[in-house]
């Protein structure tokens, strides 16, 4: 039978908040490091997003179109890519142009708005297509959910948006004896396609190449094979190649190999999720009540609201949606967006273990509680800039 792949890539920096005291608050406005931010943003371009742009473009052109691929750009990235590293926005337009590429919909902010704030969802999944608009020529009809964070009713949230493909998770405790190689539907809307991550293949690249020695586009493709069903999703953070696993690994060679490999096999395709959804049909409902996500083992929401110091700190943040509804100031705006990156929240966890140690790799503090204190600082001192522009205004 048949088997389509569809890989799809996740390209997001979150914008690092520098070290801001107490003694701050009410006296200096700003919040971001840009020196971390600029050599990490410069460090990642030099080692993954160019290189692998690079080599996805010839891989496209040698098979002359039907390697096929699937990007979400945060728009704090693209800021990033805008401020310091241009020649990476030229490089993703450069595959655009293919034909190839399709570019998903998500939040602006990389943020956790579809639990926080229908109408802060909204607004920036609406900013998040403009500026794939206007950067990429192409209008998004496919949604992913930040870190594929999916529920029935989120799914819905972006069914009324125009969205009728999603792209989430096939978590175990929910998808039981049934396999992510199929397309599932929304539970509460039957037009609504579900493209699920499977997560055993995705990872075994993602996470255990550099500790499988023996992974290469052989070995790979025989999983491949030993896979039923109609269509297996490939979903990673892009910064796998040539920053999480280091070009020494052997890692590029393994993703120049791989296409070569597969579609020398006359029963696989890669397609695009938009592809995908409109070529197979969903096999049944999903019923997926309580978010998930594709964070740790538990593929939940614990990554980011897993504790009491995230919790408080998710909930003052969006407790502010209000006021800034009354106010028109995009500086303000563009803050507040840039404080709700998921980010920010994940480097509060106090998870252990495995997953303690993949959150320790990605945090810039020493402790869950300096992160905390941090945020909380910065917020204290938006607050007071929110109250005071309503103040103005009255």
């Amino acid at each position: 039978m048949a088997k389509s792949i569809c890989l799809y890539f996740q390209v997001h920096q979150p914008t690092r908040l520098r070290q801001y005291r107490f003694f701050d608050i009410g006296k200096d406005s700003h919040y971001y490091d840009d020196f971390a931010n600029r050599t990490i943003l410069k460090r990642v371009a030099r080692k993954c997003y160019l290189p692998m742009n690079e080599l996805l473009l010839g891989a496209i052109k040698a098979s002359k179109g039907k390697l096929k691929v699937a990007f979400s750009l945060s728009g704090s990235v693209l800021e990033q890519f805008d401020r310091y590293a241009p020649e990476v926005i030229e490089s993703f337009q450069a595959l655009a142009k293919t034909g190839c590429v399709e570019f998903l919909s998500e939040t602006y902010y990389h943020s956790l708005a579809s639990i926080g704030s229908a109408s802060e969802f909204r607004h920036q999944v609406l900013k998040h297509r403009a500026a794939i608009e206007q950067y990429f020529g192409q209008t998004p009809t496919t949604f992913r959910n930040t870190e594929l964070v999916y529920s029935d009713s989120i799914g819905k949230l972006a069914y009324e948006m125009g969205f009728k493909t999603v792209l989430t998770e096939g978590a175990r405790h929910i998808m039981g004896w049934r396999s992510p190689n199929y397309i599932y539907s929304n539970d509460l809307v039957d037009d609504q396609k579900l493209l699920l991550r499977n997560y055993m293949l995705s990872d075994d690249i993602a996470f255990r190449f550099g500790t499988q020695g023996a992974l290469t586009a052989d070995t790979f493709k025989d999983a491949l094979d030993a896979a039923p069903g109609e269509v297996i999703n490939l979903f990673m953070d892009y910064e796998t190649f040539g920053e999480h696993n280091k070009a020494e690994s052997g890692i590029f060679e393994f993703m120049k190999a791989l296409p070569k490999k597969v579609l020398a096999d006359k029963q696989y395709e890669f397609v695009t999720p938009s592809e995908a959804a409109a070529k197979y049909n969903a096999v049944a409902p999903l019923s997926v009540p309580n978010p998930i996500s594709w964070a740790d083992e538990e593929r939940d929401l614990t990554a980011w609201l897993g504790n009491e110091l995230q919790s408080d700190a998710f909930n003052k943040v969006y407790a502010l949606g209000e006021k800034l509804a009354i106010l028109n100031d995009p500086i303000l705006w563009a803050d507040y967006g840039h404080l709700q990156e998921s980010d920010h929240f994940y480097y509060m966890c106090t998870k252990f273990f495995s997953d303690g140690d993949v959150h320790k790799y990605f945090n810039p503090y020493d402790t869950p509680y300096e992160a905390f204190i941090n945020y909380m600082n910065v917020l204290s001192d938006f607050e007071i800039r929110v109250d005071e522009a309503i103040e103005t205004k009255q």
